[in-house]
């Protein structure tokens, strides 16, 4: 077991943190590309995580029979809507141990009544797949909207290469809908013609065009600097390439961190980040849109003393862990008692108790456990962070960028 040391600084370095470029951006972008025949050099700023690196390998590689695309949630659900159209392939998609517990039934079961020929190699539900590619007729079909995005969006990009195009009826609660609403805005950058609303999308037969595409600055990675920031209680920081007029649903986090504490001055490179105290007792706020915000903001609220009672993360369960049984895990080490009172809800009323001395934050192979965690170094001496590399899934060079502003690691 790997475990690095993190020591926080008294006082930040005012500096400027170039920010990894947003991975959903760039993994939906270097799918249409694919599908449209482009050159991968269309596509400017690629993004450097883990996540996007397989799927590009998967994507420019030579076909093979088995494409292992580690913990990558993002690579899995794209690829089986991928390779399910791609004519003449014959593939085996796998992953991590982690991600064979994660369901895929719902877009399994979708891509097959549009005609794809999938099946489960090992257990019903599960990954890993076999796809044998054919054309897909498209159509009509019914969609449940309260599971993961991912599923929708992953055929939504491969809809205008079906035969009749498709039409996809949302049921239910629609969450993290601001990742639906990024790939229609994307795959209309390409040329696809698509319709949203009232539970339903629309999406006609068509054809993309290779199209240069610059992929943004991302914001889910700004959060951890914003929570840095109201835990440190003073300083600025200047965050390179974010953009004010974004795609994705994340740009909430400067409205989230204005109620709290921090404030965002936008500039035409980017923005800047400065404290500004607020006498704030309790949050209340729906996740729905905004999923992976939720681990920054329960650990920020903690630290500063904030009640909060938090909903719309039903999809946390689903991720690279169950995130609120890890957020109430490794909360408690700090002294904080997290509670559950319904599904899809995380709660803290001011509960405490006995923090470890040198708390060691397990990471549970998420990314985001990580990175939302290190400011927990602020208001202890020090802590101790368990397999810290998982970092490099969306942002490779989170541990250099703390070095930066002055924080110590060992």
């Amino acid at each position: 077991m790997i475990t690095k040391k993190l020591i926080a600084p008294q006082s930040f370095s005012d500096v400027e943190i170039s920010l990894p470029t947003s991975k959903s951006i760039c993994n939906r972008a270097l799918i249409i590309n694919a599908l449209c025949g482009g050159d991968f050099s269309c596509i400017e700023n690629i993004s450097s995580s883990d996540d996007t690196e397989v799927l590009f390998r998967a994507l420019s590689e030579p076909c093979k029979d088995v494409v292992d695309i580690g913990a990558a949630g993002t690579a899995m659900r794209f690829l089986t809507a991928y390779f399910a159209q791609k004519k003449g392939s014959n593939v085996i998609l796998t992953g991590s141990k982690r991600m064979k517990e994660r369901p895929i039934a719902t877009l399994v079961e979708a891509l097959r009544e549009l005609g794809a020929d999938i099946s489960y190699v090992e257990k019903d539900g599960f990954p890993p797949l076999r796809i044998v590619g054919k054309e897909l007729k498209g159509g009509r079909i019914k969609l449940s909207a309260n599971v993961s995005s991912q599923y929708i969006s992953a055929l939504m990009m491969i809809a205008p290469a079906m035969t009749n195009g498709l039409e996809i009826l949302l049921e239910g609660e629609i969450i993290s809908q601001p990742y639906i609403e990024m790939t229609q805005k994307i795959m209309e950058f390409f040329g696809a013609k698509v319709s949203f609303g009232d539970q339903e999308l629309k999406i006609l037969k068509s054809f993309y065009k290779p199209t240069l595409f610059s992929v943004e600055a991302d914001w889910s990675a700004a959060s951890y600097w914003y929570s840095i920031l109201l835990v440190q209680k003073g300083g600025e920081f200047f965050l390179s390439g974010l953009e004010k007029e974004s795609l994705q649903g994340d740009r909430a986090v400067c409205d989230i961190f204005a109620k709290l504490g921090v404030e965002t001055q936008f500039v035409e490179q980017g923005a800047r980040l400065f404290y500004s105290p607020k006498s704030i007792k309790m949050l209340e706020y729906n996740f729905v849109n905004q999923p992976d915000l939720a681990q920054t903001v329960v650990v920020a609220c903690c630290l500063e003393n904030i009640h909060f009672c938090f909903s719309g993360l039903q999809s946390l369960k689903i991720k690279e862990t169950n995130r609120i049984l890890a957020l109430q895990n490794e909360m408690k080490k700090v002294g904080y008692v997290l509670e559950e009172p319904k599904e899809g809800m995380l709660c803290w009323n001011g509960k405490t108790c006995e923090a470890e001395q040198v708390p060691l934050i397990k990471t549970y192979s998420d990314h985001r456990m990580a990175m939302a965690f290190a400011p927990v170094a602020i208001k202890f001496p020090f802590i101790e962070v368990e397999n810290p590399e998982v970092v490099t899934k969306s942002y490779p060079t989170f541990w250099s960028d703390l070095q930066k502003v002055g924080f110590y690691l060992e």
